[in-house]
């Protein structure tokens, strides 16, 4: 048994029984956001270290100041050009430690109640891209006979179809294909393990069909679209594969070529066209997988063309504006101060 393990100060062993039984067993997360936290605390431990003079197992809990993580949180941003969100994200996997370590250590709970009055920061909301349907279909396009050209072709029509998150589409097996007639879908696993399913629109289930019938090898467990060595794609491999697929389809569309389109932009895409088609914005939130239906809202404020159609139902108000005169009192009172 190592030192560090059969010695391990009180910081280091909350630090380890916060992920091997908090995170993994009370909690129950998932892989993905147990890394994401993990990640973060990688950053914030290296940076205490360089700033404390200190290694992580020697480390207490009244080294985590408001100082401290203010400077991380600011060498986040500045040092390693992290956005607002991420620095927010970095700064609640801190929190939700504090919390846990405050029912842990409850001599140091006036060190923590300090570290925790730490602020997220607020930032401006951008504005969204999205593609209208003439330009989504010129990127989901024809396919040729080639591997790649067929594959392309499903991966952006289930995209467009599903608007799936990239890790939702590049995770699908073949067995989570419904190619039923009657009730055609794809089982989507998505973040937290939330699963569900969203219906194929026919052009899709005839598409996935004939990629099938393209590749006979696969079984219900292959993923469904691999990358040419078989292997699962990456979230670098599907960016590159439609930013060649923008590139075509801006000779039809050149607008295209002034927007930045990622796999994110055909997901919006999705949500928009189905809000402008009149679709219950909380089955959007289910159709997203949205864990609140506020985040499906701000669809809503995006689309200026329903804001327009909603003003356009008004009558403007046929009134002749007067100059205002203030009484003589209010302005002999405003001359007095």
């Amino acid at each position: 048994m190592s030192k560090r393990t059969k010695f391990p100060s009180s910081f280091a062993a909350l630090v380890q029984t916060y992920f091997t039984e908090y995170l993994t067993q009370q909690r129950a997360l998932s892989p993905q956001t147990i890394a994401v936290y993990r990640d973060g605390f990688v950053l914030f431990l290296d940076f205490a270290e360089a700033r404390l003079g200190k290694s992580p197992e020697t480390m207490a809990l009244a080294d985590i100041t408001p100082e401290l993580i203010m400077a991380f949180l600011d060498h986040l941003e500045r040092q390693r050009h992290n956005s607002v969100r991420s620095r927010n994200a970095r700064l609640a996997a801190l929190r939700s430690f504090l919390k846990f370590a405050g029912h842990r250590d409850v001599a140091s709970l006036q060190v923590i109640e300090r570290a925790l009055g730490v602020p997220v920061k607020r930032f401006e909301r951008p504005m969204f891209g999205y593609l209208s349907r003439e330009e989504v279909l010129a990127v989901i396009g024809t396919p040729s006979e080639s591997w790649l050209s067929q594959r392309d072709h499903v991966l952006f029509l289930l995209m467009y179809n599903t608007g799936a998150r990239v890790s939702e589409i590049i995770g699908v097996k073949v067995g989570d294909v419904v190619l039923d007639d009657s009730a055609a879908c794809v089982h989507l696993h998505g973040k937290g393990r939330k699963q569900r399913s969203v219906p194929l629109w026919h052009s899709t289930v005839k598409a996935v069909r004939a990629w099938l019938r393209f590749n006979r090898q696969f079984v219900a467990t292959s993923t469904l679209l691999p990358s040419r060595d078989g292997n699962t794609m990456t979230r670098s491999n599907v960016n590159k594969r439609l930013m060649l697929a923008v590139r075509m389809a801006s000779e039809q569309h050149p607008r295209l070529l002034q927007q930045h389109v990622s796999p994110h932009t055909i997901r919006h895409t999705t949500a928009m066209h189905l809000l402008q088609a009149g679709v219950d914005i909380s089955v959007i939130a289910l159709w997203l997988g949205h864990e609140s239906p506020s985040t499906t809202h701000h669809y809503v404020e995006a689309d200026l063309t329903m804001k327009e159609r909603a003003l356009a139902r008004l009558h403007e108000p046929d009134v002749k504006l007067q100059r205002y005169r203030a009484p003589d009192s209010l302005i002999d009172f405003l001359k007095t101060l």
